[in-house]
């Protein structure tokens, strides 16, 4: 385990839980409210690493309603009491921040203005969990001299996350988002430093972690990357060699832990279960520092991935989300809440939300 000392877990049994970033559209106004705090507060342990949901890097980064910011004074002082309470619980809290790029309607952008992004062509309509279509606007292709901006948006982000109390930061280099639309061939159709070649489309990723580490320290930087997944039409003919690029620039740099997202599941032909890819294993031996997965894993799966050294911590959405306790769940091998799909992005801020039993019963 190579987890920076200033931020020791605490372990059960074999298990590293760590609660994944997970979008929940009820930070109004995107300042973070008392009932974000409520949430946080109860999934926070002695030692447990939690990641805030995505936070924006500024006013055109948002894709979504009601997502906090860390780009003003009054979003930081929004978020101070919240990072105070998990913190008074003893566990350890990263700020995950991003930019949405493409995968914006024109309602979230300033005065109804185009999203940016290494591209113009549009996102692909998508069918939501609810059903509803979603719909984003026709991005604007950034700039050259643009870019440097935007990379100064995260740094600046990434300065407020520290000033708000948070132990560090996860830049969210994945889904299909800004940084990630630079990344994957299937999106970035540029032809200046910024596209073309692997090393130009990873170029503006490097510049982010860079200027953030530079700010902040390595120690307190995460990287998350989905290199196989296809969200929001970004893809890449490479996979593995993008991720092992990525790699070995927060090698580089020292970065402390690498997020990666796991393949989409696929069917065991024996039994026709659902199951695990495990295809992160040469990423796992080339990064240096923590690595941590996520992607659909149960209490035996995350044992086991440890177990076989296949990943340091495993992060969990779905099963933390409903299961607040969800660590002390998993010592007693206790049965879970099952999580309402529906309101995993409703406004409301209790249902779906803050009121998921604990194992003793009590919201």
């Amino acid at each position: 385990m190579m987890f920076s000392q200033s931020f020791a877990l605490v372990f059960y049994d074999l298990r590293r839980v760590v609660l994944a970033p997970l979008t929940r559209c009820r930070s109004y106004g995107n300042l973070a409210q008392p009932h974000n705090l409520v949430y946080y507060q109860r999934t926070a342990a002695p030692g447990v690493l939690l990641i805030a949901e995505a936070t924006a890097v500024s006013e055109t980064a948002r894709g979504y309603p009601n997502v906090p910011g860390l780009w003003t004074q009054e979003q930081v002082e929004a978020w101070k009491p919240v990072v105070d309470a998990v913190h008074a619980k003893g566990a350890v809290f990263f700020c995950q921040i991003w930019h949405t790029g493409r995968v914006s309607p024109t309602e979230f952008q300033p005065n109804g203005q185009a999203p940016v992004s290494s591209t113009d062509k549009q996102v692909t309509p998508a069918v939501s969990h609810d059903g509803s279509v979603l719909s984003f606007a026709a991005p604007r292709r950034l700039e050259t001299d643009e870019i440097p901006g935007i990379v100064n948006d995260f740094r600046t982000a990434a300065r407020n996350a520290v000033a708000a109390g948070f132990d560090g930061v996860e830049i969210h280099a994945a889904n299909g988002y800004l940084i990630d639309q630079f990344m994957k061939d299937g999106v970035n159709d540029r032809d200046d430093a910024y596209g073309g070649t692997l090393e130009n489309r990873c170029r503006f990723a490097a510049e982010v972690i860079t200027a953030v580490a530079d700010e902040i320290g390595a120690h307190r930087v995460g990287v998350r990357l989905s290199p196989f997944a296809d969200y929001v039409d970004c893809v890449d003919s490479d996979p593995e060699a993008l991720a092992l690029h990525v790699i070995g620039i927060l090698n580089g740099l020292g970065v402390l832990y690498c997020h990666v997202i796991e393949p989409r599941m696929c069917v065991d032909e024996n039994d026709g279960r659902l199951m695990i890819p495990h295809r992160l294993l040469p990423f796992r031996k080339a990064f240096k520092g923590t690595f941590m997965v996520n992607g659909g894993y149960d209490r035996e799966e995350g044992d086991k991935a440890v177990a076989d050294g296949y990943a340091d911590l495993v992060a969990y959405g779905r099963l933390f989300l409903a299961n607040p306790d969800l660590p002390e769940r998993f010592r007693k091998n206790a049965a879970l809440n099952k999580y309402d799909r529906s309101t995993f992005y409703t406004f409301d801020p209790v249902v779906g939300y803050t009121d998921y039993p604990f194992l003793d019963g009590h919201v």
